[in-house]
Parts: structure tokens; sequence; C-alpha cells
């Protein structure tokens, strides 16, 4: 099943390219800001998911296209990010330089870690991602599998059984500023600006995606195609991520953990750029974005641009 918010955040499932409202049937559930009602349609889910199949067979649903399609859960009571989570040559910025990175031997892992970013970073498809003041080295996208929770959980070991408590799956960009902690870190403080989580389509539940560790992730920037990778390269696959989440904190319906990205194929976002990202077995959402300040950057991916300084130091003919 899928599932979507849209319009003043009313919960529907999508079939095809229509939206069933779902609203008739969550009536009974009270929140303070619809922002809340997935993470509470989760929490529920179990009892609510026979009347959801029964609407969605009954109504015909209204086109797609004729709805504002939200984020599939605006208000995720927490978001916790992966890093360094894939196996690739990398670079990374330092001093505002792109310096390059050993990447890991098959078989031997960086060592794990995640961040928490803001709730108020999530934005969703069609929405406008407006580029703070502050000055960053760059801005740049990261298309990422997103893993939404499905039950409070702690402690789960780093095997099959930890998807157990997968709700399902959705699309996310994490949108990052570099370059803005002091000198020679690497502050994620750039991560956690308004709008700066896109996300969507939609929630696909977790007995749609046996296998989340085998999806194409793509994304374009004004129809160019910038990242297009499998989540079959990770160095962390799922259960790992869960693992070590859950042995630093009690995860709840509704939490939203991403894996990690491929970062070779990381550009800038800038003022005019349209963005699409597409995840198999979830679909395609896109927004824009905007600044003020019309700041710009030469529109490469890292790896362009690492080939580009590379033959510009190589020696000329003499």
């Amino acid at each position: 099943m899928k599932l979507v918010m849209f319009d003043d955040f009313r919960p529907g499932v999508l079939r095809d390219s229509y939206i069933v409202d779902v609203t008739s049937a969550v009536s009974s559930i009270q929140v303070s800001n619809p922002k809340r009602l997935m993470t509470a349609i989760i929490a529920n889910f179990d009892s609510l998911r026979p009347v959801f199949e029964r609407l969605s067979t009954e109504q015909e649903g209204v086109p797609i296209t004729a709805v504002k399609l939200r984020a599939p859960n605006p208000r995720p009571p927490k978001i916790l990010c992966g890093f360094a989570n894939y196996f690739e040559p990398r670079t990374t910025f330092v001093g505002g330089a792109l310096r390059p990175e050993a990447p890991p031997a098959r078989g031997k892992r960086d060592p794990q870690d995640m961040f928490l970013k803001s709730i108020e970073c999530v934005s969703g498809d069609g929405d406008i991602v407006e580029l703070p003041p502050h000055q960053a080295v760059i801005f740049e996208h990261e298309a990422e599998l997103g893993i939404v929770i499905a039950q409070r959980c702690k402690d789960l070991p780093a095997t099959k059984v930890a998807e157990d408590v997968i709700f399902g799956y959705t699309g996310f960009v994490d949108i990052s500023g570099r370059g803005l902690g002091p000198a020679g870190t690497n502050s994620r403080m750039g991560k956690s600006f308004n709008g700066f989580g896109p996300m969507g389509p939609c929630i696909t539940t977790k007995d749609e995606i046996p296998n989340p560790n085998n999806l194409d992730i793509k994304f374009w920037v004004n129809d160019v195609l910038r990242q297009d990778y499998n989540t079959n390269t990770m160095q962390y696959p799922v259960p790992d991520i869960l693992s070590f989440a859950t042995s630093y904190m009690t995860l709840l319906p509704g939490d939203f953990l991403c894996c990690g990205t491929y970062h070779m194929d990381l550009g800038p976002l800038q003022d005019g750029d349209c963005a699409l990202m597409e995840l198999e077995k979830v679909g395609r959402f896109s927004f824009s974005v905007k600044d003020p300040l019309k700041r710009s950057w030469p529109a490469e991916t890292r790896r362009q641009r690492a080939e580009r300084e590379t033959q510009a130091d190589l020696p000329g003919d003499n």
C-alpha cells in the first residue's frame, strides 16, 4: 500500500495515478496538528489497514495531478541520518576546498555514525526550498532511501529480524549546506535549515519492498541526471542501521531514518533549479530552489569537478 498526505494534510491511498481520500477512516484520531496525523495512522495501522483497503477498492479517487501532494509524514517525531554509508571513492570539503578521501576496501567498513536533523526541515512535492543567507561553501543534494518506523523499539539485532519494526519506505533528499562550521570541521548544522528535507512522494509499506537493499535511486537537476545508484552498495545495510540507531535511543512510530547517499555524484543546488528524485517501488517527486542572494556554482558533480581539477593539474604538451 502507498500512503500519502495531500491538500490540507488529508490522508490518502495512492493507487496508480489516483488518490483515494481515507479521512473518514481516521475521524476518531485526535491530533493537535494535522501534520502529525500520519504518525498516528502508523501507530494504529493494524486496525486501519482493512478500512483503507476497502475504501481504496470502492472509490475511484481523484487524479494525483488534481491535488497538492504533501510530504507523506510532514512531522515525524525525529529524523536520524547516516553518512559515509556507501562503498565509493569520496571527497569532502575542508576549508572550502574539495579533498579526496580513501574509500574503505570491500569487506572493511568505515566507523558507523548518524546525526539528528531538524523535523522542521521536511518539505514535500512541488515545494520551493529557499537557501538561507548563511555563507556556505556550497549547497548540495543527497538523494537517499528513507525508513519509516512502525513501532517502539530499542536494542535491535543487526539481522533481518530488525526489519520487523519497519512500517515502510520513502524518498528523501538530505540537502546540505557545506563549510558552515569552524575551519577544519564538518558541521552538520547546515543540514537542518527549514525545507532542507524534501520527502515523497508516498510511504510504500514494507510488504511491497521485501529487499530495501536492492533499490535504484535517481536524482535529476534541470533534467540532467546527477545521481544514479543502487542501495546494494551500502556499507551498513538496513538492519545494521536499525541496530546502530536503537543502541543509542528508543525509536517510536513515525520516526524517520535516512540511509546515506553515494557522494561522488553530488552537485550544487542553486537559484532556479528544478530537482526530481525517483526511488524504485516508491515513485517520483520534485521541488524547486530559490536563493534570494542569487549565488551560483558550476553545475557539475563532485566527480566531474575532481576530473576537471585533475586534468588542470596535468603537465601540458611542450
